[in-house]
């Protein structure tokens, strides 16, 4: 699950990427655009029954991202704004922030 916030002048969208806790058993980090693809520089916490992080990400932009569970699977976004096919033969999310 995706949710956006804006800041109150828009400057900033607070970006929250939530997935169910069963998806992963170890670990959950979320790859993308925003973060040049590092494996190891978003990394999801286990709150209330899911894994979560909020990244701040520039509006008017899109991005495309993954998620990588246990460090061995990928997955996308069920709430993605869109998939993309990538040059892997796969698809990657797609999120896309207004103004």
């Amino acid at each position: 699950m995706i949710e956006k916030k804006f800041t109150p002048k828009r400057t900033i969208c607070k970006v929250t990427f939530r997935v169910p806790e069963d998806w992963a058993e170890k670990e959950v980090a979320v790859v993308g655009d925003f973060n040049e693809w590092d494996t190891e520089a978003n990394k999801l916490e286990q709150k209330n029954g899911s894994w979560e992080t909020t990244l701040r990400l520039s509006p008017q932009s899109e991005y495309r991202f993954r998620y990588l569970l246990d460090g061995e699977r990928w997955a996308n976004d069920d709430s993605a704004d869109g998939y993309a096919t990538n040059p892997y033969g796969t698809e990657d999310s797609i999120l896309v922030i207004g103004s």
